[in-house]
């Protein structure tokens, strides 16, 4: 079940790759085994790349920088978040449009870079990331502006993330509550969003045959690249592992321990 080291060496061939962050490349200020060379691997072979979170939090800029605490240079071109795709799918959708968040310093500036305003009386729309600002004042506001017509978005789909001592829960658990009280579902925008996928592409100048996507969730980075037709290698490093691969009707076409499995010799 676990990649070889033929299924390695094919995943070493693609020229593209789009890697999942959180449960990937770490647990919350936890850097996972092999990471560093891996990074390193990526420049020295003139891979093309780009980290897909569906965190919305962090900015890109805060991205780098985390990365740079625990070892690793990247160029903050190299990170696109749910929070980014949220901005440029309201930015199309309603183009310098108001809404009212719930969410952190990564999904406010994207917004507010695309010419939207924070509205806390008859906003256009309702926009749900992760935040460790969440309270029931303003879920109870959120409802009411959402019975009152604004439209719901949710950042991303994931119900939980991996960290340090276990999990927390991320925006799809955050934002039922409003789903429940208004009777209306959110439309989520990160992965497994095709929406997401085609961004990357971009990003890495790539062809879907050309890149592979590793993440450690079933339910958002393997579906993601299944649907969009991309090879896909999953990380028992995260959230997903080998008993709940098996409860799922789909299955990647690689499976590693985790990012080690690429630089270690076997």
């Amino acid at each position: 079940m676990i990649a070889n080291k033929e299924s390695i060496e094919k995943i070493k061939s693609k020229k593209g790759f789009i890697c999942d962050m959180d449960g990937v490349i770490y647990h919350g200020n936890t850097l996972l085994p092999g990471v560093k060379e891996f990074v390193d691997w990526l420049k020295a072979e003139k891979k093309s790349f780009v980290f897909l979170t569906n965190a919305s939090e962090r900015t890109p800029k805060e991205l780098q920088e985390k990365l740079g605490r625990l070892g690793i240079e990247v160029d903050h071109s190299h990170f696109y978040t749910s929070a980014l795709a949220t901005a440029s799918f309201l930015a199309n959708q309603r183009p310098l449009g108001s809404a009212y968040i719930i969410g952190d310093a990564g999904l406010i500036n994207a917004l507010y870079n695309v010419g939207y305003t924070m509205n806390n009386v008859n906003p256009d729309y309702v926009v749900v990331g992760e935040s460790k600002s969440y309270s029931f004042d303003r879920i109870e506001h959120a409802v009411n502006l959402v019975l009152k017509g604004a439209k719901l978005i949710g950042t991303n789909p994931d119900i939980t993330g991996p960290i340090e001592n276990g999990i927390t829960p991320a925006t799809k658990a955050l934002i039922a509550p409003i789903e429940m009280s208004t009777g209306r579902e959110a439309y989520f925008i990160g992965k497994p969003n095709p929406l997401m996928m085609r961004i990357a592409l971009k990003k890495i100048g790539m062809t879907r045959e050309e890149t592979i996507i590793i993440g450690d969730r079933m339910d958002t980075d393997i579906v993601a690249g299944i649907e969009s037709e991309i090879d896909t290698a999953l990380v028992l490093s995260g959230i997903s592992d080998l008993t709940t691969m098996k409860s799922f009707a789909y299955h990647p076409k690689y499976v590693l321990n985790g990012i080690i499995d690429l630089v270690s010799e076997k």
